[in-house]
């Protein structure tokens, strides 16, 4: 059986990645193509469990290296459970987030070694890159208005979003360091767009990764 497709979306905060996915995942399986969504951290109990630990607004004591390692734990379960054998079943799998996340967040955010943070990504993930990234890209200050607003009307507040603005802007940016060591992987988009323009963009590069 031939293998599927990874494809991830990463983006900083109040880029709109997540409310692209079930459309995403509607339009590919209306072309009649398999398709799991999931997302990081989470796609598993275990890994949801995690994320309930690490997006806690309470545990503001958590240290960056905890914060990093935790991550990791949550990441090498949906690998082994969820995303792996999905690949090997041919099915396209499409992520809310992945290690690029770990690397512009817990590496460039709070500024740890980045060498250290790629080692336990390859431990966690087994050395699983995607086949396609695409970044909805947005700058830091408009992201996070854009976050508070959706606090304002009942959804997700965490820990992360809740870092200073100096700590968002070094995640854009290590975002777009990411990009340009590996340029073929990725695709960015500009998500300060409306969301119909954004979606369509989305479609086009997914196509276009289809296609090859």
């Amino acid at each position: 059986m031939s293998s599927g497709l990874f494809i991830t979306l990463e983006g900083p905060e109040g880029s709109g990645k997540t409310s692209h996915m079930a459309p995403l995942i509607k339009w590919l399986e209306g072309q009649g193509r398999q398709v799991l969504g999931t997302r990081e951290p989470g796609g598993t109990a275990i890994s949801e469990q995690i994320r309930t630990v690490i997006h806690d607004l309470k545990n503001q004591e958590m240290h960056p290296h905890t914060e990093t390692l935790l991550y990791q734990a949550a990441r090498a379960q949906i690998v082994e459970q969820v995303i792996r054998p999905a690949l090997a079943r041919g099915v396209i799998v499409l992520c809310d987030r992945y290690a690029d996340s770990t690397l512009a967040y817990q590496g460039y955010g709070h500024q740890q070694d980045l060498d250290e943070v790629r080692t336990l990504i390859r431990y966690a993930t087994g050395g699983l890159q995607p086949d396609l990234t695409l970044l909805l890209d947005v700058d830091a200050e408009t992201g996070l208005k854009r976050s508070s607003q959706r606090r304002s009307k009942g959804g997700e507040w965490n820990r992360l979003d809740a870092y200073e603005l100096a700590f968002h802007q070094r995640v854009r940016e290590g975002y777009l360091e990411l990009v340009k060591a590996e340029p073929q992987r990725w695709v960015i988009l500009d998500a300060g767009l409306t969301w119909q323009n954004v979606h369509t963009a989305l479609r086009n590069a997914i196509s276009a990764r289809l296609s090859l």
